[in-house]
């Protein structure tokens, strides 16, 4: 009988299908590594492969191998990897249409952008084909150990985290990604200077990130003065500027996920502050 090939030889989507399910995140180009494996604590995230269209598949083949890497816990050069620009760490970029054009808009700054969801990979990577971007980076798999095991300190000049999953339910807070044993992860890679940017449609997450943040005295609050729009009472009207949030920056495309909140209703609450 001849023996099956090797999954180094199949394509990036043909490997991903074929990854057990169980696995605790995607991995591209090959399985789950031994260092995602073996971690047993709570994530702030659900492994999410999902159906990949065929486009999104051709991207993941004609692309990954020049843009993805595997979160394994091997040690990355970040001025190797993105042509000595200046690199901002974004969690969670959903179906990266916001990520892609952010990166079109600024060429001179890169983008590692971290998720867990195999369709957002392959879309991402159409609209980086699309728009000749250079800048981007995609890593598959749990930001917690590539922030801890695979990124140098003082080696990010930004971090993006938007639109997170709330967790609303209150057994579940403690899975919500910011929170202060994050933040004591993330500050030691973060160089002097550099922009965490945050955004939430979901009030009382927004509220936890602010006391997170604000808790700090390595980071500096840009806009202690509120953002000047308000909150609105339940009869519509403002209820005045709450202290510590900030407006959305013109360079902050307005997202999916933001877009879905503010037709339900919800406020949407951008936290911006600068490693000091």
């Amino acid at each position: 009988m001849t023996s099956s090939a090797p999954s180094t030889q199949l394509s990036a989507s043909a490997r991903l299908s074929a990854a057990p399910a169980a696995y605790p995140a995607p991995m591209y180009p090959h399985k789950a590594t031994e260092a995602q494996h073996r971690e047993q604590r709570i994530r702030s995230f659900q492994p999410r492969r999902g159906r990949m269209t065929k486009a999104q598949a051709g991207a993941l083949d004609r692309g990954w191998e020049r843009f993805g890497l595997a979160i394994d816990g091997t040690p990355l050069d970040l001025p190797e990897l993105f042509a000595g620009r200046p690199v901002t760490l974004e969690i969670g970029f959903g179906m990266g249409d916001t990520t892609a054009a952010m990166a079109a808009a600024d060429p001179s700054a890169g983008i590692l952008a971290a998720d867990v969801h195999t369709p957002g990979h392959g879309n991402l990577l159409q609209f980086l084909e699309r728009d000749g971007s250079e800048n981007v980076r995609l890593a598959a798999g749990d930001a917690v150990i590539l922030l801890r095991d695979m990124l140098p300190d003082a080696s990010l000049a930004g971090l993006r985290v938007y639109f997170p999953d709330p967790w609303p339910k209150p057994k579940h807070h403690k899975r919500r990604l910011l929170q202060a044993s994050f933040l004591d992860l993330v500050l030691p890679r973060l160089a002097p200077g550099a922009l965490v940017h945050c955004a939430t449609d979901w009030e009382p997450y927004a509220e936890q990130m602010l006391e997170v943040l604000g808790a700090s005295p390595e980071l500096e609050n840009l806009h202690p003065e509120g953002d000047g729009s308000g909150w609105l009472e339940p009869d519509g009207h403002p209820a005045g500027s709450v202290p510590g949030y900030a407006p959305r920056p013109d360079w902050r495309p307005v997202t999916k996920f933001e877009r879905a909140g503010l037709a339900k209703g919800h406020v949407v609450h951008d936290l911006l502050f600068r490693r000091r």
